[in-house]
Formats: C-alpha cells, structure tokens, sequence
C-alpha cells in the first residue's frame, strides 16, 4: 500500500508543471468490499484499517505537492447499506488531519462494462456529513435528476458532464445543457466541471475531443452567468 510510485508521480509533474495537480487514491470503504478478508472477519474494521493505509498515503501525496487527492469510492453506491453503515466513518479516518483539498469520488462503474445506469445514486447524500470538501459524481450518461445535489449544501459538486459509453464527443451545446441542469440546485461557486469517469476505455483522440468539449461547454455557460 504504501509505495514510491505515487510521490515519484507528484514529484514529476510539480517539476514539470506549476498548475493544480490532483492525485487519485482507493477508497477504504470499497478495496473492503473487493478483498478477501481471512483475518479480520470484520468488514468494518477491515476497512477502518485500509483507512488507516490510504490516510499516510494521502499525507505522502500532499507533503510531495499535490494540490487535491481523489478518493474513489465507487462500491458505495454498488453497496449502500453497508456503506451506511460504516463508509463515511471509513472516509473520514482517510482523509483526517491531511493538508489540502480532499474529494470523493462515486460513480455506477466504467461505462465500458455498465451501458445501462440508474438516473439516482443509492448513496450521495450521506456524503454531506463527511470530511471531504469535494464530492464527484456521474450525471451525463445517466442523465442523473440534479435535484439530489440540494442535499449536499457544504460540498463543491465535481459535475460529471461527459458520458464515456462510446466515442462520440459530446458538442459544447449538449454540454452547457448539462451544466444548466444543476444551477437550480448549486451556486455556480461550488460546481467544478468534469468527465463522468476515467477515460481509459476511449481512444486518445476522442478523450482529448471531449475535453475541448467539456472546456467549450463551460465556456459558454461561464459567459451566459456573467
């Protein structure tokens, strides 16, 4: 768990770059859910202790100079009881005491392998009374009801506005109508524009396309709110 890959990684691009850089990292609650746990017997406190783990990285991550680290955490909507039960407790032993901007990630899994996704998170809300400042989320290609962002009033939403089910890029129309829908319920102060998910199952070329998108498409709502 805790290696020198992921410091080496800051450490290269703080000395290529004197831009944001974020840095990604499993979440405890799902590498719990994914193991199998001969020892512990626990869920819980097997992914209090993963927490533990992914809490020093994060610390590492930060002293090396990242400006944001990414927590994802995809298996609390797969398993929302569970994670009502212990996942935010999970997350907040992550995140604690580390020294810059924390985000949660949670999605419905690689558009790759799920075409069809619900328009509702199982898990979101609870994400309110965790430590994290941001919270990311899916709403292109589930077309997800931005209603539910209401109940996250101290989160800066990380707006997913780029499906990634196929290679198509989206036009900066389609996205500007994406954001629009999740204005009634956040200040434009709290949303950060992004892709659904990683991108890893696109070509390089249309991965690029729909990020000129996305940046196109904010553009334009950026100008209309001025």
């Amino acid at each position: 768990m805790h290696t020198l890959l992921p410091t080496t990684l800051v450490d290269f691009l703080r000395a290529n770059t004197d831009r944001m850089i974020k840095m990604t990292v499993p979440g405890p609650f799902t590498m719990a859910q994914r193991a199998q746990d001969e020892f512990y017997r626990n869920e819980r406190v097997l992914a209090l202790d993963y927490a533990a783990a992914v809490n020093a990285e994060i610390k590492d991550l930060f002293a090396a100079g990242a400006d944001i680290v990414q927590v994802d955490e995809s298996w609390m909507q797969a398993r929302p009881e569970k994670a009502r039960a212990y996942g935010v407790e999970a997350l907040n032993r992550a995140v604690d005491g580390v020294g810059g901007t924390t985000a949660v990630h949670l999605c419905f899994g690689y558009a790759a392998m799920v075409r069809k996704k619900p328009s509702g998170y199982s898990f979101l809300p609870e994400l309110e009374h965790s430590a994290a400042q941001q919270v990311s989320i899916e709403t292109a290609q589930p077309n997800l009801d931005c209603a539910v962002l209401r109940e996250l009033p101290s989160k800066t939403i990380m707006l997913g506005v780029i499906g990634l089910a196929d290679e198509t890029p989206e036009t900066p129309e389609v996205v500007a109508a994406r954001i629009r829908r999740a204005l009634p319920y956040v200040s434009p102060e709290r949303l950060v524009i992004a892709p659904d998910c990683g991108m890893k199952y696109l070509s390089r070329a249309s991965a690029f396309a729909k990020m000129q998108a996305m940046v196109a498409g904010a553009a334009i709502v950026r100008k209309e709110l001025s």
